[in-house]
């Protein structure tokens, strides 16, 4: 399957959920925000997000310093 994360088209195999993806792209705990084709998913709802062929996915972290 090929989706699209942070602008870059990446070939994964199969994945059940956005929180499966996250947890193999090395993201844990709560300080990031993921937007799944253009819309914000609510940390509740990761696990139950399914992600399909084409998807697109950003991952914003906030950033620190001035």
């Amino acid at each position: 399957m090929q989706v699209t994360i942070n602008g870059e088209i990446k070939s994964l195999g199969s994945v059940d959920s956005l929180a499966e993806l996250l947890l193999q792209l090395g993201y844990t705990g709560e300080t990031f925000a993921v937007a799944l084709n253009g819309d914000f998913v609510a940390r509740a709802d990761y696990s139950r997000v399914k992600i399909g062929e084409g998807d697109c996915l950003d991952v914003v972290a906030p950033v620190v310093g001035g």
